[in-house]
């Protein structure tokens, strides 16, 4: 029977994950969704993080309140050839897992968590594998179609395997199917509340004309160089149809200004350069009628989600060549398009054009891409964890 102080208690949260905002960013909209979730009963919410102390959830967590702790880790350096594999680095730091784990135990035996929450990143092994020790409920969330290497490791330890597609269950060994959830990939919600009109007058884009539609082109937080070289030598063309706004990390800032710098004035004046976008994002993604982009898990969720037709360019050298499954995932699907292997100025202009000259086909892309969208994700996998916790 549960007592009155039992449903008082704090339910506790033990989060682990992390090295990129790809394995961050849906831990914390998680938590934040499930500090809501929590509250509406009447209940609180106390959260651990098991994070490395290099990445990104080691600024994230403190800075949302969140207690945070570290532990020996061990990345793998991937490579085709098996040999390379056995490098003196990479046996150097698997030697460090079984530390790793043994620090991991001794927090998770402390902290006594409802259920563990794994996103991914070589930092979640450790720490999934002590959940598993101190018979904890663990549940695994991945982001991009195919389960990742840390996720793969702990597949077999875990109680629910949280997925973002449908296109993954077949993917997953028979014998994991039966804990597989389709939840999505948790977007935070204020990318879904952004206003068109509050972009133009943030990033005051007096010269733009509306009547066009407008093109988002990013790389990511450092901005992408084989994205930007393509999309300077086709500038001119790109802006004969659309306005642009083009995230830029620090390298080709000035090669693109003075591109920029080079063009008639009415077309510049439909050219908006910038450099990391904050607070921003929501509403220019908002005024995007077209999106120009790199194919992480975070982006395809947060775009599916809004309903926004892209054109990707995967990054050959990501973990496992994800990006490119990813992209090949909604390609397959009309819900965007992919530019795989080398991208040249004119297959990006072919790719771009049919979009930007007839609003149809923008609308039906958009429509495909809404389809495999899962705004509600976060809450799906509140129910995981809660489903989880209980059993």
């Amino acid at each position: 029977m549960t007592t009155d102080s039992a449903l008082q208690r704090p339910f506790r949260l033990l989060v682990t994950g992390g090295g990129t905002g790809g394995h961050t960013y849906p831990a914390l909209t998680a938590i934040r969704a499930m500090q809501a979730r929590l509250a509406a009963a009447d209940r609180s919410l106390e959260v651990l993080w098991i994070g490395t102390a290099d990445g990104l959830e080691a600024r994230v967590a403190p800075a949302e309140g969140i207690a945070f702790r570290t532990v020996a880790t061990g990345k793998i350096r991937r490579s085709a050839n098996p040999l390379k594999m056995l490098s003196a680095a990479n046996v150097k730091d698997m030697a460090r897992v079984p530390l790793g784990v043994a620090q991991a135990r001794s927090i998770v035996a402390e902290f006594q968590p409802d259920v563990v929450l794994a996103t991914g990143g070589y930092v979640a092994v450790p720490a999934g594998l002590a959940a598993r020790l101190c018979r904890r409920p663990l549940v695994l969330h991945e982001q991009t179609v195919r389960l990742g290497l840390a996720n793969r490791k702990l597949a077999g330890s875990a109680t629910r395997i949280a997925v973002s597609s449908d296109s993954s269950l077949p993917l997953l060994p028979a014998e994991l199917r039966s804990l597989a959830v389709v939840t999505g990939n948790p977007v935070r919600p204020e990318v879904l509340s952004g206003q068109a009109d509050k972009a133009v007058q943030a990033l005051n884009l007096a010269g733009f004309d509306r009547r066009l539609p407008t093109v988002y082109v990013t790389g990511g937080a450092q901005g992408a160089q084989q994205i930007n070289g393509v999309v300077r030598n086709v500038l001119p063309w790109l802006l004969g149809h659309a306005n642009v706004i083009h995230q830029c990390g620090p390298a080709n800032t000035e090669e693109l200004r003075a591109a920029a710098a080079g063009l008639d004035p009415v077309l510049a004046g439909r050219y908006h350069l910038t450099g990391f976008l904050g607070a921003e994002l929501p509403d220019v993604l908002a005024l995007a009628d077209v999106v120009i982009s790199r194919s992480g898990a975070g982006t395809l969720a947060e775009l599916t989600a809004l309903g926004k037709p892209a054109v990707f360019v995967p990054l050959a050298t990501s973990a496992g060549n994800e990006q490119a499954h990813n992209a090949r995932h909604l390609a397959d699907a009309g819900a965007a398009l992919a530019l795989l292997g080398e991208v040249t100025p004119q297959a990006l202009q072919d790719a771009v054009g049919p979009l930007l000259t007839d609003p149809a086909l923008r609308a039906a892309m958009a429509e495909r891409a809404r389809a495999y969208g899962r705004p509600d994700a976060a809450e799906r996998l509140v129910d995981v964890l809660l489903d989880a916790a209980a059993s």
